[in-house]
């Protein structure tokens, strides 16, 4: 299955600080209670993006890991060496692309992380199977992505706003279903793990910037809604009125992220 899918770094960040601003819950710290990190693990963090969930793994275990970030990516392969060099992590970056075979041998890594990316992969089997193989035995993969309530209001926002049906998502659309079946069928254990956090909007301008990154990082899954800027524009008009709509009845929106966490023993 070909995804098309281009995450610019700007994109990318805008999301992530909204989670963080506007989020109730810290679903670093969930990752992290869920992992028990350990010092003197080997760790390869694939689709690591701007080197985010590195450093989280770095910082757990106050550096006595080796750690590799890898990403397609060279843009938020680059963001994520100037992130590292700031805070003097001693973390290895590479350029991997998960729908090839991984250039690293088998059974090297004791935790394998892919946190929101998985369900990018054009030939989901294929991608978990080279994920096993670099695992050691009773090594881990750890995968995290949305599920199929993951933030309703936005969605539904979006429909109403447009009058169109929303077009299947990469994630929410197969990552609880076809992703989760293949991770069973090649790991002999397989933990499923939900995580909720609510983001509270009081004004539009903080969700509407959140949905514009979202609609904007890869406009190729939206063509039923807009081509081109202009209708782009118009569209993000829309939401706008249903929105501040919204917050004037309720006096706030509430949009949860609901997101599974997969772990799968080697």
């Amino acid at each position: 299955m070909k995804i098309n899918f281009q995450e610019t770094t700007s994109d990318l960040l805008t999301r992530i600080n909204i989670h963080n601003q506007f989020g109730g819950r810290d679903i670093d710290r969930w990752m992290l209670d869920l992992l028990q990190l350990q010092p003197g693990l080997r760790i390869l963090d694939v689709a690591c993006g701007a080197g985010k969930q590195c450093l989280s793994f770095y910082n757990a275990v106050q550096g006595q890991a080796d750690i590799t970030g890898s990403d397609v990516n060279v843009d938020l392969l680059e963001q994520a060496r100037k992130e590292i060099a700031a805070r003097s992590a001693a973390i290895r970056l590479m350029e991997l692309d998960f729908n090839q075979r991984f250039p690293l041998e088998d059974n090297t890594f004791d935790l394998l992380s892919c946190c929101f990316a998985i369900y990018y992969a054009e030939d989901i089997p294929f991608t978990i199977r080279e994920m096993h193989r670099v695992l050691r035995p009773g090594g881990r993969l750890f995968t995290t992505g949305p599920m199929p309530t993951n933030k309703q209001v936005f969605y539904d926002i979006i429909r109403e706003a447009t009058g169109k049906p929303i077009p299947p998502m990469p994630g929410s659309s197969r990552y609880g279903s076809a992703i989760l079946d293949s991770i069973r069928n090649t790991f002999r254990e397989v933990e499923v793990h939900i995580f909720e956090n609510p983001l509270t909007f009081e004004t539009a301008e903080p969700f509407l910037a959140y949905t514009r990154a979202s609609l904007a990082e890869d406009r190729k899954l939206w063509t039923r809604l807009f081509n081109g800027k202009e209708e782009f524009e118009q569209v993000m008009q829309q939401i706008a009125e249903v929105a501040n709509r919204r917050i004037q009845a309720d006096g706030k929106l509430i949009m949860t992220k609901v997101v599974g966490g997969f772990i799968a023993t080697k």
